[in-house]
């Protein structure tokens, strides 16, 4: 492997390790504040922080004429997304909230293939939902049937938000897309919390914290990833992607003190395997399509 490729490799997982940094500092200051506020905060830095890196004022004159149905379509993924995944980890180990909420691009993409034999990929999927439940155990303490419904929802909106991302990315705005999407979800959630919950809002000693989780979730994962994809292939990308439930059960374990049941291990596995399964085949299925259409 080439130098550029290492480097690129570095980059994507210091920005995975990055974001679910992020995620365990903001479970932290859930302990303080509720996670609507948490995610309130982190994205209203995070918006300032977003238009200042990506010099996003230049898009203000092309306003009137983007397709704003899409973009508004992309914006309330992001929103519902984030505010769904932070709930759930007010109520799920990090590990567990992380990987069922991978579910939700995985099923996107499991639905983009054709073949009977990936069905092995489906199958995987389903058995990691299974294992990631305490069936036996309703009122097991690591595992709430609510964040797993928060997590699963986070999920749906992460497929929404790649799929509206797709057709957002025709209008060629680049990363301006990314900081419209945060500005207008912190626009609609800063004013509902301050009504909701003003004094949380106000409690200045925790600004700080909720700056450095929108850096480390929002500034450097970001960046890191422009530079990785600049020189990785899609699936190595979506390959190294998979590790991204791993990563969070390790931060979790690390930071919070988290542990998983081994099923629940398992159940990560089989998702992780899926993802890298799914990928990879679908890397392979493109390159045939175009191969049919050129024809």
């Amino acid at each position: 492997m080439r130098n550029s490729q290492l480097s690129a490799v570095l980059f994507m997982v210091l920005s995975m390790l990055s974001y679910q940094v992020s995620a365990s500092y903001a479970k932290q200051l859930m302990q303080a504040l509720d996670p609507f506020t948490v995610v309130t905060l982190r994205l209203s830095f995070a918006s300032i922080l977003v238009v200042l890196m990506f010099r996003s004022w230049k898009i203000i004159q092309r306003l009137p004429h983007l397709k704003w149905r899409d973009l508004l379509f992309y914006s309330a993924a992001v929103c519902v997304m984030n505010v769904l995944f932070y709930a759930s980890l007010g109520k799920l180990p990090q590990g567990i909230a992380v990987g069922l909420e991978f579910l939700g691009p995985l099923t996107l993409a499991l639905l983009s293939i054709k073949h009977k034999s990936d069905y092995i990929w489906v199958g995987l999927a389903i058995a990691g939902i299974a294992l990631m439940v305490p069936w036996q155990d309703t009122h097991a303490h690591n595992f709430s049937y609510i964040g797993a419904a928060y997590a699963l929802g986070a999920g749906i909106c992460w497929a929404f938000y790649i799929y509206f991302g797709q057709r957002v990315a025709r209008q060629n705005m680049g990363m301006h897309a990314l900081s419209i999407a945060i500005v207008l979800s912190t626009l609609i959630l800063l004013p509902i919390n301050s009504i909701r919950n003003p004094e949380a809002m106000l409690q200045f000693q925790y600004w700080p914290q909720a700056l450095m989780i929108a850096l480390l979730a929002t500034a450097i994962p970001y960046t890191l990833d422009l530079m990785a994809l600049k020189r990785l292939s899609k699936l190595s990308y979506g390959t190294l992607s998979s590790l991204s439930p791993a990563l969070a059960a390790i931060a979790g374990m690390l930071l919070l003190k988290e542990h998983i049941t081994l099923w629940q291990t398992l159940a990560l596995i089989c998702i992780m395997t899926a993802s890298v399964g799914v990928t990879y085949r679908a890397s392979r299925t493109a390159p045939e399509s175009s191969k049919v259409s050129a024809s």
